[in-house]
């Protein structure tokens, strides 16, 4: 009852809606300052002309206050890595393409143009005609020898085995992870990878491990190396560069 009550005060209702808007993460003067601006913006929309089309009610705020920024905010390798690899999936026109556990937000696309089935251990509940889902693990997967002639998996093997998002922990993980890509993989087969490469192997618990250039064409030396792409910063190159430091690599291989 008395939640009800203080839900009909504006103060109350104003400070409920800021409360839930604001990070804990930030510092006090932050939130302040964040929520200062929100309630100007709000004092000042209210004094334009009413559109009686849309009533401004109190009980509707919605504070986004991360959104008022410089710049859009973008993930560079993730816009970076994925528009990589629908690219080669288009140009290669296969009948049907396969992925292991990437961004579903790029499968989503692919599957418009080309029958897309993803499989991970906690496949999403969303329905897209042409996408289908298969609920399987990496170091298992559900496949034939030499049956599959286009797959990917972007941003994925680096995780495995370090329990990050539910799986068993496996030191070797990312070996056992790619051993299964190669086997499922057909005859002139095509396989789209991207990792965080530096110069040194590491591994970073529990969110993901590093790879060296070499280490990484060593884990592929069954296949034949197409392509290869590095992200550093906001950019992508055609070539690896040891003086820029930690940066992704995008690995496009065939199997001969």
């Amino acid at each position: 009852m008395l939640k009800k009550i203080l839900k009909k005060i504006s103060f109350i209702r104003i400070s409920y809606s800021l409360m839930n808007a604001v990070k804990n993460k930030d510092s006090l003067f932050k939130r302040i300052s964040f929520s200062l601006d929100f309630l100007r913006d709000y004092s000042n929309f209210k004094k334009q002309k009413e559109n009686k089309n849309f009533k401004l009610k109190i009980e509707d705020l919605y504070p986004r206050i991360y959104d008022k920024t410089v710049e859009t905010h973008i993930d560079p390798v993730y816009f970076y890595q994925n528009s990589w690899c629908a690219k080669k999936i288009f140009e290669n026109k296969p009948k049907e393409h396969f992925d292991v556990g990437s961004d579903l937000k790029m499968l989503g696309i692919i599957s418009q143009f080309v029958p897309t089935t993803m499989v991970d251990i906690r496949p999403p509940t969303v329905s897209l005609h042409g996408l289908k889902f298969v609920k399987g693990d990496i170091l298992k997967l559900p496949f034939l020898n030499n049956s599959i002639n286009s797959l990917s998996s972007i941003c994925v093997i680096e995780h495995i085995g370090l329990g990050r998002y539910g799986d068993k922990f496996d030191s070797f993980g990312t070996e056992k992870a790619i051993e299964e890509l190669v086997r499922v993989l057909a005859k002139n087969g095509d396989l789209y990878i991207s990792v965080p490469v530096h110069e040194q192997n590491k591994v970073y618990f529990n969110a993901h491990r590093v790879f060296t250039r070499n280490y990484v064409l060593e884990l592929f030396s069954s296949l034949k190396l197409m392509e290869e792409r590095y992200i550093y910063d906001n950019k992508m190159f055609d070539k690896y560069n040891k003086e820029k430091g930690f940066g992704t690599g995008l690995y496009y291989f065939k199997k001969i």
